[in-house]
């Protein structure tokens, strides 16, 4: 049976190529049965194209990454593959609507990176709260002025609200109490008694949650729902100064909006570790959000450790192993 992983960040050497003699885990899951077989590679890896869907074309397994499921996908691969795994949390390019009815069983690792992401999201929310990387920047460059990027505000005093109330938003709603007054929370899922049990107050929608917060962070998922879920509307509402963070789904945000609110002032701050399309040097928009000194950055790795990035790994194998053996996906990743 032919496995194929289709865009693993993982398996880029040294000189940024794919090599298959990084795959020592999912080695030592598949065994000799299995052919394993990495993603076209040109420089960034194919994700579409007749020259991509020829080497899918078969496939048993697919293992994707940022790659989409599309009909021309499953049109590629054709009646034989048996099961779509994400390596990661996001199902969002799983296209579940898609695979419903067709068979392929689809799985997710909803749950290995909850520290790192959480802890990502202090990282940058932080770096924004006392002016780190303008700092840094001068410093490094002969210029020696304390105040400069801005005097910081006393976190203590102030409000955190969190988008998203899910794994990863009870595990920041924990470290930002270390640092700020009080957390709320919005998230039409999930109970205000469960956030109350986190210590955390709920927000009854998201003009309520931007109009009292001092810093907002995102976890939400992302949904036909939650599609750029935080536009100009929303932004309307935002305390002034406000600072936002994105470690969740480039398109929950606007980029337009959130440059708008930049320039006049209504945020203070911008970090994010997600964008659409993926290299924010790729939109012409998100290039200008480079620019500035109140927007702070990071390219989609708040996933990022050796423990969770090895532990993905081995679930994602483990779980295609397991439906290639006709047994069952990871029961808590399942998506079809």
């Amino acid at each position: 049976m032919r496995v194929v992983y289709t865009d693993p960040a993982w398996a880029l050497n040294e000189q940024g190529q794919p090599d298959l003699a990084r795959a020592d885990i999912e080695r030592s899951v598949f065994g000799t049965g299995i052919d394993l077989r990495l993603g076209l590679f040109d420089g960034r890896y194919r994700l579409q194209g007749n020259d991509f869907h020829d080497h899918v074309r078969g496939a048993d397994a697919l293992v994707i990454y940022r790659c989409q499921v599309t009909p021309e996908l499953l049109e590629a691969i054709g009646p034989t593959c048996r099961v779509i795994a994400r390596s990661g949390v996001g199902i969002d390019n799983l296209n579940a609507p898609l695979l419903d009815g067709t068979g392929i069983i689809s799985f997710n690792v909803p749950d290995y990176c909850v520290d790192e992401v959480s802890t990502h999201t202090l990282a940058l929310l932080l770096a924004l709260e006392r002016k780190v990387c303008t700092q840094d920047r001068l410093v490094k460059a002969g210029q020696w002025n304390i105040h400069a990027g801005g005097v910081p505000r006393r976190v203590s005093a102030c409000t955190a609200g969190i988008i998203g109330f899910g794994r990863i938003g009870r595990a920041t709603a924990r470290k930002l109490q270390a640092f700020y007054r009080t957390i709320i929370a919005y998230d039409p899922y999930v109970s205000a008694d469960l956030m109350a049990g986190y210590g955390v107050t709920a927000a009854t929608d998201l003009a309520e949650l931007f109009g009292a917060a001092d810093a907002v962070v995102i976890h939400a998922a992302l949904t036909g729902e939650t599609d750029r879920l935080v536009d100009a509307a929303a932004l309307a509402d935002v305390r002034p100064g406000a600072l936002l963070v994105n470690t969740a789904r480039g398109r929950l945000v606007d980029p337009v909006a959130v440059l708008e609110a930049l320039e006049s002032g209504r945020l203070g701050g911008f970090g994010s570790d997600v964008f659409t399309p993926e290299d924010p040097n790729d939109d012409p928009t998100a290039r200008k959000l480079l620019t500035r000194e109140d927007v702070v950055v990071s390219a989609h790795r708040a996933f990022l450790s050796i423990e969770s990035e090895r532990s993905c790994r081995r679930r994602v194998a483990e779980g295609v192993a397991s439906v290639l053996a006709g047994g069952p996906p990871p029961a808590a990743g399942r998506v079809t």
